[in-house]
């Protein structure tokens, strides 16, 4: 026996479809303008670093010395410290959440490497392991202050950073840190792997991890939606204590690697990079959220936002800059990073808004 047929099958379809009415011109064209405004939010702060490098590379005073090996490498090494601070912000970022002791962390587990490897010499893995130890204990505690207590992350991190800053003070008395520190620990971050910097491989490792674990594993669609709106998140039955307490653990252990770096970096435990750390990487991640994932703190607009500071701050300097431009360059460059992303972020509203209109 036949079924009965549905009733979008007994309509005659040449009879019932309502033709949908061409595309005007002028939609045609706000299409294509709103398509080509995407792209430009999108891949607009990667095309300006390529500018810069072009800029500076064929400028007859910077050239010769701008587009050098040395200086290359010079950049692509050196910042790899900085980008993974910056990447320690971003992932209670994505929540919604600052973390503004991750500068303070890279200075403690630089301290604490040091320490531990040069006056206490006890071997260097056991170095690394305990300033990672002493992040992620740093960052326990702030995501239990934060998820937890529900205290002001803002207030909590910033307390925090300056409390550490104490600490390096106290311990170091203001003095590097340098003796007995094995040069063999300094020169694994010193050669290269192919002509590429390693601590830029291991930038790009890590970098690559944090992008899968936030863009493809369920743990970075919970702190998305926890970003969005923590509490349509929780109602939805999202453990947004748990999500948000580690997602501070994870902000320690990636500032407490950038410290570990810093130290084979620079052979040496520096009490005044607790502060150093803290604006450019603040301002490579406003950056990195007009870029890529416009609107969103995201890894690889990050990545570019530290590079295009410190290729231009380079290029500043061969050009006879003082030394105060680069802090002047990076504030200026934070404070147009938020108001960017704050436009684009209200921008988006509006269509979000236009688009659920009824028609």
């Amino acid at each position: 026996m036949k079924d009965i047929p549905a009733a979008s099958e007994l309509t005659n379809p040449e009879r019932d479809t309502v033709e949908e009415p061409a595309p005007t011109r002028f939609q045609r064209r706000s299409t294509g303008d709103g398509r080509v405004m995407r792209l430009l939010e999108q891949f607009g702060l990667p095309l300006l670093l390529v500018a810069m490098i072009v800029v500076f590379a064929v400028n007859p005073t910077t050239g010769a010395v701008f587009s050098s090996e040395a200086n290359i490498n010079n950049i692509l090494g050196n910042q790899a410290v900085t980008a993974l601070v910056a990447l320690a912000m971003v992932v209670p970022l994505v929540a919604g959440y600052f973390d503004l002791s991750v500068s303070a962390v890279t200075g403690l587990s630089n301290i604490a490497v040091a320490a531990i490897i040069g006056p206490y010499g006890l071997p260097i893995p056991v170095g690394i392991v305990i300033g990672l130890v002493i992040g992620a204990l740093i960052g326990f505690l702030n995501g239990f202050l934060v998820a937890k207590v529900r205290l002001n992350g803002f207030v909590v991190t910033l307390g925090t950073y300056t409390f550490l800053l104490g600490v390096i003070a106290y311990y170091t008395h203001g003095a590097l840190i340098t003796s007995g520190i094995p040069p063999s620990f300094g020169d694994w971050t010193s050669e290269t792997t192919l002509g590429v910097p390693r601590p830029f491989i291991l930038l790009v490792i890590v970098a690559a991890i944090i992008w899968y674990v936030l863009a493809h594993l369920p743990y970075g669609r919970r702190l998305a939606s926890i970003g969005s709106n923590e509490d349509a998140a929780r109602l939805v039955g999202i453990n947004t204590t748990r999500v948000i307490w580690t997602s501070f653990v994870i902000s320690g252990v990636l500032a407490a690697a950038a410290g570990a770096l810093q130290t084979s970096r620079g052979g040496a435990g520096d009490p005044t990079i607790g502060s150093a750390y803290l604006f450019p990487a603040l301002a490579a991640v406003f950056l990195g959220a007009t870029a890529i994932k416009p609107g969103h703190y995201n890894v690889w607009g990050t990545i570019v936002g530290v590079y295009f500071l410190a290729t231009s701050v380079s290029g500043l300097s061969l050009l006879g800059a003082d030394v105060w431009v680069q802090p002047v360059f990076d504030g200026i460059a934070l404070v147009l990073a938020v108001a960017l992303s704050t436009l684009i972020a209200r921008r988006r509203e509006r269509n979000a808004a236009k688009t659920a209109l009824p028609q």
